[in-house]
């Protein structure tokens, strides 16, 4: 799945997007107008209602061009299970059945109990390629289970994986699929630019109507 390509957002959620970021830019536009000029109640409702239409118009096909994050409809439980079972250490310690979990979307590999759960991490690490995996080691205090687990885990981790993958919980390590990191740095760009061309809109904006 790694390797397949990734399918375009689509021209409905784009027009989605586009209409939610005019309706931002509307409410803005009318807040300029009402302190200019109060009375213009015509020009506050056409500027609520028009411009998301309009955003909705210029810009959901450019939103709708972005690439998606690949996603699995398989549950990735079963896969995970099946190469970690050889780990199993018996009832009342590490056990597949009752240390890995998973939402549909993401598994969660609880490391504690174990006795070698580097070697769980690098039999899983190539499985956060398609989908999110999160490895549950504690907060690594002295009162913790296993205060020294989060640390080895997280060394291990950062010697092997690239550091905009990597997301530390106070609890857990989660490494995310490649994909997804992509669409969400491409989605921090456009807010940035986004926030950039707002207040240049708004300072004309004001210029026009005062």
């Amino acid at each position: 799945m790694a390797g397949e390509e990734r399918p375009r957002i689509g021209l409905m959620t784009g027009l989605q997007a586009g209409g939610f970021i005019g309706l931002f830019l509307g409410f803005s536009l009318a807040v300029v107008s009402a302190l200019t000029e109060p009375e213009a109640l015509g020009r506050l409702v056409r500027l609520m209602c028009l411009t998301p239409v309009i955003c909705a118009v210029l810009l959901g096909p450019f939103l709708g061009f972005r690439r998606a994050p690949v996603v699995s409809n398989i549950d990735p439980i079963h896969e995970v299970r099946a190469r970690l079972e050889p780990f199993n250490e018996g009832q009342g310690k590490w056990r597949v059945l009752s240390h890995v979990r998973s939402d549909g979307r993401a598994v969660r590999i609880d490391l504690h109990n174990s006795t070698q759960p580097l070697t769980i991490v690098a039999s899983t690490l190539e499985l956060a390629e398609d989908y999110p995996v999160r490895y549950i080691v504690g907060r690594g205090e002295g009162r913790s289970r296993e205060p020294e687990l989060r640390g080895k885990v997280l060394a291990y981790i950062e010697e092997h994986v690239m550091l905009n993958r990597r997301r530390r919980t106070a609890s857990s390590v989660e490494v995310l699929p490649p994909s997804v990191i992509e669409h969400m740095e491409a989605t921090h760009r456009m807010h940035r630019r986004l926030f950039y061309l707002l207040p240049i809109i708004l300072f004309f904006a004001w210029l026009e109507m005062r």
